[in-house]
């Protein structure tokens, strides 16, 4: 699983061809991903986004239980 730091870095870079309307994009590994179009780009900068956010973000501290007897 990638780093948070790469994570963003790719997530830079993708939204950068993205913009200037390129649609490969070349990893720090010299591996170049080409996409078939926006929508597809658009779907891993969702997927990356989903990726940052489970990374940044922490579990709930305290979870409280509601329950009832149904009657």
């Amino acid at each position: 699983m990638a780093s948070l730091v790469q994570l963003q870095e790719w997530r830079e870079s993708l939204l950068a061809a993205r913009m200037r309307g390129v649609r490969s994009v070349r990893d720090q590994n010299g591996e170049e991903v080409v996409f078939s179009s926006d929508r597809e780009m658009a779907a891993a900068l969702a997927a990356c986004d989903r990726e940052i956010a489970g990374l940044t973000s922490s579990p709930p501290k305290t979870i409280i239980f509601r329950t009832t007897k149904g009657l």
